[in-house]
Parts: C-alpha cells; structure tokens; sequence
C-alpha cells in the first residue's frame, strides 16, 4: 500500500480518487479549501486520511502544508497536483482578476506544489508525481483560452522537470482527461457574454454547454483506477490521456501541427546558416 499526497480533493476527480485509495487500503494526504469537506471520510477511515486545508494560491502555505504532511506521515509515495477550475468565456470577456487566478490557481499552484515536494522526494529516493492536465493540454477548444493557456504551460514544466529529476527516481506522468462527468462543469467560472461573440465557435460552444449537448462520456472512475495503476509502471508514462474524446482530439491536433510543421521543413532549414 502507498501514502499519497493530493490537493483539491473536496469534489470531481480528487474526491473520487482519495475515496478509492481509501477503499483499496492506501493511505491518503488530502487538501481541501473547506473545513470538513471530507468530514464523512475521516469519520471512516481514521488515521489513514490525513487531511489539511490549502489555498494552491498561497506559496507559503503549500510550504507548510507539504512539510507538515511529510513530518506527519513520513514517506509520502505518489503526489497528486489536482486542484484546478476552468474560466470559461471567450477572449475579451474575461476581467483582469479572473484572468490572473486562474495562472495563480493552475499553474503556480502546480509548479509550487511540485518545488515543495522535491526536496521531500529526492531525500526519501524517489517517488510519483502526477500532474493534472487535460485533453485541453494539446488541444484547443473555444471559450477555454485561458484554461488551455494554464494546461499547455503545466505540460511544458512537466515535460522538462521530468528530464530533471529522473535521476532522484522520481517519476513525473500528465494525466489528461477529456470531458469527464464529474463536477467540472459546475465549477467553471463565467463572465458576462459579450454579444459581439455570440455569432462565434465561442458562442456555439456555450450554448452547447447550456443546451447539455456537449457530449460528456468519461467514466472517472476508469480514470481514476488507470491513474492508480499507473504509478506501478516504471518508467513512468510521460502522459496518461484517457477518454475517447481525448484520444480523437489530441490526435488531431498533433497529426495536423506535424503536417503543419513538415510543410515549412524546407523554409525552417534555410535559416541554418552554412559552414
């Protein structure tokens, strides 16, 4: 069995998979921004859920939390960066804050987490990171702009701290969900529809989403069991994309980038300048 450290685990996702590991016999480290989130948890599963509330915008909390987790459970195997919301609205219609939570949220929480953790890892030899991204992470959909900007830049640290800390022993996989049902979509933050938008993907996208005629078909706890498993596979997968909508869309997108590129082969080779 194995300690593992996860945030945001109050509802969707986090929530299923702490209550699965806890089913399964591990123990879990879980965060939570509420008070007795996961009160019905504890009252069932005692010591083996340790729980603490955190802010992912808060660097030093994380610091505190990450350490106290450690100190309190000793070896913590696999680490989970979870917490994270979409902002859903097209390009304009965002205001300046909610633009600047949502990096604060997504990706400096992520890296921050992950910066806390290292030290804890490398000390013990080794151990999992699991990094929360989505099919969204190499692919784009209208009214997300800013929710791809967050994922596409976690996948770039993710792809490069790998490299680094491969030698410590410590694994680094980017989970990517398509449209799972979970609470995902009641979690999205919104903001007044600009009308100038509405005879756009970005609007045909949210009326989509209004109309419930966005096709959502993932099965998060076949998600949640692959990332349980997936931490047994050495080395660790780079990705771990799940749902069909994920497989079809991130292909696409990187078949067409790839045919994209080719096509400009002769163009980029001539800026190589000759011996």
């Amino acid at each position: 069995m194995k300690t593992w450290f996860i945030t945001g685990t109050s509802t969707g996702l986090g929530r299923i998979l702490t209550e699965k590991l806890l089913q399964q016999g591990h123990r879990v480290a879980a965060t939570v921004r509420k008070e007795d989130a996961l009160a019905d948890l504890q009252s069932q599963y005692g010591d083996r859920l340790w729980v603490a509330i955190l802010d992912v915008t808060d660097t030093t909390a994380i610091k505190k939390v990450v350490n106290k987790a450690f100190a309190d459970l000793g070896r913590i195997d696999v680490v989970v960066n979870n917490a994270g919301y979409a902002l859903f609205c097209s390009v304009e219609e965002a205001a300046d804050e909610q633009i600047d939570h949502q990096i604060a949220t997504n990706i400096t929480g992520s890296v921050q987490v992950i910066r806390a953790v290292l030290p804890h890892l490398r000390a013990q030899g080794g151990g999992n990171i699991l990094q929360l991204s989505s099919a969204g992470g190499q692919t784009t959909y209208p009214n997300f702009s800013y929710y791809h900007t967050t994922k596409w830049a976690v996948e770039g640290f993710c792809e490069t701290i790998a490299q680094e800390v491969a030698p410590f022993n410590i694994g680094v996989t980017i989970v990517e969900p398509g449209a799972h049902k979970t609470a995902f979509a009641s979690g999205m933050v919104t903001a007044p529809v600009m009308e100038a938008y509405d005879a756009t993907p970005a609007g045909d996208v949210r009326r989509a989403i209004a109309a419930g005629t966005f096709p959502i078909k993932g099965d998060v706890n076949v998600t949640v069991q692959a990332m349980i498993d997936v931490v047994e596979v050495t080395p660790a997968p780079r990705r771990l994309t799940m749902g069909r909508d994920a497989y079809t869309d991130v292909r696409a997108s990187l078949v067409a980038r790839l045919e994209a590129l080719d096509a400009q082969k002769e163009l980029a080779l001539s800026s190589e300048i000759e011996d």
